[in-house]
């Protein structure tokens, strides 16, 4: 089988030859990848018109599923979307397909929900009318070393995060059309990822995870109202204030950031990567510094409490 070309970016990880006889969840059944399909009258693949999770794996057990089901759930009802399972349904088909694949340790599950099948291949949301599809693609997905060691280099493209009337950015939708043109402008720019602004130019998000500088021992994030308010970085939040460690939401600007001495991003995947240069500027020493590395021994420590 073909292997993924490699690629240095936030969710770069160790090839894994084990990931090539997967077993993929859909609607209830546990079948082999190749076997994995949707109808092309999907409302997921034929609009966006869906909704998902990125959830890890460790010791046996998902790190922080309540918040994760939570936000789904949350997700399903601005959306108005059906779901089809309970809380306790979805870890049972995230334990299932974990033990169809053999899986316990360093493993990223991708839960995936659309309105389903449309009678019609039209926008209007009342054409699912067979209820919503479900899937859970699960992969052996250590993040790679390079992402700890070297560090990701950011470009600030001009793809802003929307205002929340237009679409709101903490829906974790599968529509991501905006993200994707700013990973492509940054990449067209020679670097691995984009820093995107909100719409009033303050530093905001990377197109893919949640943005944070260090500047004089204090942690900088933005406020949180044009990004997705991800689970990592709610947690990075708590750890700082709970260490004594000065954290602050707030608006900065670019000018901030290219003076700070550590910038990281925080997700699901990768916990802390940390950001070693923006827009052609290295970043403090270039690599990870004592407060992304303090953070990053907090916060395993955290998931190994919460994965006993």
């Amino acid at each position: 089988m073909n292997q993924i070309k490699p690629h240095h970016s936030t969710h770069a990880a160790e090839i894994d030859t084990r990931n090539d006889s997967l077993k993929i969840y859909v609607n209830g059944k546990i079948v082999p990848k190749q076997e994995a399909t949707v109808s092309v009258y999907d409302s997921g693949f034929m609009l966006g018109d869906g909704i998902w999770e990125g959830i890890r794996l460790y010791n046996g057990k998902w790190a922080f599923i309540d918040e994760h089901l939570d936000r789904l759930f949350g997700a399903s009802k601005a959306l108005d979307m059906d779901l089809g399972l309970t809380k306790e349904g979805f870890i049972r088909a995230l334990d299932e397909t974990a033990a169809a694949n053999g899986m316990s340790h360093n493993v990223h599950a991708r839960l995936m929900v659309t309105r389903g099948i449309k009678v019609k291949p039209f926008q209007d949301p009342r054409l699912s009318q067979s209820g919503p599809t479900i899937v859970i693609i699960m992969e052996h997905s250590k993040p790679s070393t390079d992402l700890v060691d070297k560090g990701i280099r950011l470009h600030t493209v001009p793809v802003v995060r929307g205002l929340p009337m237009s679409q709101d950015p903490k829906l974790n939708s599968h529509s991501k059309l905006n993200c994707i043109l700013a990973g492509i402008h940054a990449q067209k720019a020679g670097a691995d990822e984009a820093l995107m602004l909100d719409p009033h130019g303050f530093v905001n998000t990377t197109n893919g995870c949640n943005f944070f500088i260090v500047r004089k021992g204090e942690v900088w994030t933005s406020t949180g109202d044009y990004c997705m308010n991800g689970i990592t970085r709610k947690k990075v939040i708590e750890l700082c204030r709970s260490n004594d460690i000065p954290v602050f939401e707030r608006n900065f600007s670019l000018t901030d950031t290219y003076e700070a001495e550590e910038a990281f991003i925080t997700g699901t995947f990768g916990a802390q990567t940390p950001v070693s240069e923006i827009d052609g500027r290295q970043i403090g020493e270039g690599a990870a510094g004592p407060m992304i590395k303090k953070i990053r021994q907090l916060y395993f420590e955290l998931i190994e409490i919460n994965t006993k």
